[in-house]
């Protein structure tokens, strides 16, 4: 059987690079020679225990690749074709897909409902940092690459972009609004973006390392704040001028950065949170107005399927967002163990780190 080259979680603090079959096609899978993917903050909280996934497992979950072979029901695309999966990838058929919230899709518990569903990748399926990756339910969940784009150029769209975009979405920012954003990670700053995409006029940028409130001016920024030079609450009061935020977008997932996205809100605004928390959140009574400020809270995940993919390149292919600057390393896949070291350490300024096989 042809084998090929993986990074796989061992145990805890430990994906190595190994080797494994090349996964065979089921009838509706597409399978995906990859030339370019990445590793995200998720994973490293894959490598350290914090999230749970069977041992074996093939990491990473943002593939862009060649369709190397198609099951025999997938119709519509080519071999050889270019083409980028979601991180979530909805069958279009279960209950979740069919209320419209395809990020979900996914077996349930005995309990019910489980979150996070629909992100299979890396999670309950093997992923993409490998020389191939099956893709399954492949119709609903394959976009082909336009012409003219580079596999940097879409690396983002199978997740941090639509997942930042999301929060800016879900937060329903309008023209005119004023947004904040809080933490300006890769997620962070895609949120930044996306909230100028859709229309907001001031954006603030929380955080503290200078290339990335250098890099979320460039992206729409009017505004960012240093979180170690005084009060984050206080700033942003002073900057709206007492009036608060139409929409705060908490990318990082801590109580210290929801609780400060709570309390600048303008009576009525709206808590978009895209981070992963590790723990139960506290509302503080004042921050929330004991329940009588009109607030909203809502949350997402990384909206997936080939029409979200669409219209993320769409996106790039207009010029209307940059998102290369984000790309701030490359390694070769047989050294992948290296790249996860930088990445996990957050060493020499990384933000993203693209994968070659």
């Amino acid at each position: 059987m042809a084998r090929m080259k993986a990074a796989i979680f061992v145990e805890k603090n430990r994906i190595v690079l190994d080797e494994k079959p090349i996964p065979e096609v089921g009838p509706s899978d597409a399978l995906i020679r990859i030339t370019t993917t990445t590793l995200c903050g998720t994973d490293v909280h894959i490598l350290r225990g914090e999230y749970p996934v069977e041992k074996g497992l093939t990491i990473g979950h943002e593939p862009v690749g060649i369709i190397e072979k198609l099951g025999a029901q997938v119709k519509g695309f080519t071999e050889g074709q270019r083409v980028i999966a979601g991180a979530i990838t909805p069958s279009g058929h279960s209950y979740a897909c069919l209320c419209g919230c395809s990020s979900q899709d996914g077996p349930g518990t005995p309990h019910g409902f489980k979150p996070a569903g629909g992100w299979k990748f890396g999670n309950t399926i093997d992923g993409c940092q490998a020389e191939y990756v099956l893709v399954p339910d492949a119709m609903a969940n394959l976009s082909p690459i336009p012409d003219g784009l580079s596999d940097e150029q879409v690396l983002m769209c199978p997740d941090i972009m639509s997942t930042g975009f999301s929060g800016a979405e879900r937060g329903g920012v309008r023209i005119g609004d004023t947004v904040a954003v809080f933490a300006l990670g890769p997620i962070g700053l895609c949120a930044v973006a996306g909230a100028k995409l859709m229309g907001a006029t001031t954006i603030i940028g929380v955080d503290t390392v200078p290339a990335r409130l250098s890099v979320a001016r460039q992206l729409g920024a009017t505004h960012v704040v240093d979180f170690k030079q005084g009060n984050v609450v206080d700033q942003i009061m002073a900057l709206t001028h007492g009036r608060g935020v139409d929409v705060s977008i908490e990318a990082l997932g801590t109580q210290s950065t929801f609780e400060s996205a709570l309390r600048i809100l303008r009576p009525g605004g709206t808590l978009s949170s895209l981070g992963v928390y590790s723990s139960d959140l506290t509302i503080p009574l004042s921050a929330f107005g004991a329940g009588l400020g009109d607030y909203s809270i809502v949350s997402t995940l990384c909206p997936g399927g080939k029409e979200r993919m669409r219209r993320l390149m769409e996106v790039v292919a207009s010029g209307s967002v940059d998102l290369k600057p984000l790309v701030t390393h490359r390694y070769k896949l047989d050294d992948i163990e290296a790249a996860y070291e930088l990445f996990a350490h957050q060493r020499d300024g990384v933000m993203k780190v693209a994968i070659t096989p």
